[in-house]
């Protein structure tokens, strides 16, 4: 177990941060150097690698992107999780891929006493954040008050959020509660930076960033064998002022946080992290958790256990957990690291 050394750093009070995958990944041009953009799990993905030029293994990283994708997807309608979904309680075979990822899910729920929650279909469908906060035309993201579901729809919803009802028979998965609904989006993105990390390690690759909106997964060291330099900058700001820089090598990095999906009615925020006990957004004064890990799946799960959980518990949880660190953000600007961060030169966090 680590030892509970928390670190402070007091910003303006103004401060909201997010993560941004703002990387200073230099190499030298003898080494080389190939990118490739692509779009699933609606999530900007870029790959960079370093001391290659083969365009295939780049290809062959999306490949496997989509392929996760056509099988994880709550959202594509003839994927391997949706037809769990929509088998009214019935047993639905499945790839080991997708039975691997549902049996992660279920073990962090038991972690986290099911404030992670992989059953969460049925309430996040509810709240729609993605549909309305992508459609708000307000610069604050105000909306009607009418898009708030009801505390009868919350409430039923809620009933149908357990991951107790997932059961597993050998390769075949079902849902013991016909109207309860899968949904993978707390942890796929991690899943499918660590795949593409094995698979890059498998074909020799060294060197490279994967980067998947939040979360950015480094292999290695950069070509001069020096850390890579991750920017947490201001939310919201076209000027991308930094925050605070992190310097990691060959780890995962992972944040969650009320400005990812969002809307306003009169002002109030509703953000897209739910509270598993009352089915609203979850409230307690953090702006923004980043998970450090060596697993970037742990990393997606463990920044929104640990949000969900605040401050003091989410604390407690990161430093009883082996090769996790992380950054909290409070809504008064207070920054605080746990014990492992700048406790040597394997983790740096820089303030600006």
């Amino acid at each position: 177990m680590k030892q509970q050394k928390y670190i402070r750093y007091i910003l303006l009070p103004t401060t909201l941060l997010c993560l941004i995958a703002s990387l200073f990944c230099g190499c030298s041009a003898n080494s080389g150097k190939i990118s490739k953009t692509g779009f699933y799990f609606d999530t900007m993905i870029t790959v960079t690698l370093y001391g290659t030029r083969d365009e295939k293994i780049l290809d062959d990283c999306f490949s496997l992107a989509g392929n996760y994708e056509k099988k994880l997807s709550n959202t594509i309608t003839d994927s391997e999780v949706s037809k769990i979904n929509e088998a009214n309680s019935q047993f639905v075979t499945v790839s080991s891929d997708t039975l691997s990822l549902i049996k992660d899910g279920i073990r962090y729920g038991k972690i986290s006493d099911g404030t992670f929650d992989i059953t969460i279909g049925t309430l996040s469908d509810l709240w729609n954040f993605s549909e309305i906060a992508e459609t708000a035309k307000s610069d604050e993201n105000e909306v009607d008050a009418s898009v708030v579901p009801s505390p009868e729809k919350i409430e039923a919803a809620l009933a149908h959020v357990n991951y107790k009802n997932i059961e597993i028979k050998g390769n075949q998965v079902r849902l013991k509660d016909p109207q309860a609904k899968i949904d993978p989006g707390g942890i796929a993105k991690g899943f499918i930076a660590d795949e593409m990390r094995s698979f890059l390690n498998k074909k020799g690759i060294t060197s490279g960033v994967i980067s998947l909106g939040g979360n950015v997964l480094t292999l290695g060291k950069k070509a001069d064998h020096s850390s890579y330099t991750i920017g947490i900058q201001k939310p919201f700001s076209e000027t991308g002022t930094s925050l605070g820089t992190l310097n990691v090598s060959d780890a995962s990095v992972v944040s969650s946080g009320i400005y990812e999906r969002y809307y306003r009615v009169n002002g109030k925020l509703y953000h897209h992290i739910l509270d598993t006990s009352t089915g609203y957004p979850v409230e307690n004064h953090l702006y923004q958790v980043t998970i450090i890990s060596d697993i970037s799946m742990d990393g997606d799960a463990l920044s929104t256990t640990c949000f969900s959980l605040g401050l003091k518990k989410g604390m407690q949880l990161v430093e009883q957990t082996d090769g996790v660190e992380a950054i909290f953000v409070s809504d008064d600007g207070t920054i605080t690291c746990s014990s492992g961060i700048n406790r040597d030169d394997s983790i740096q966090f820089h303030a600006s």
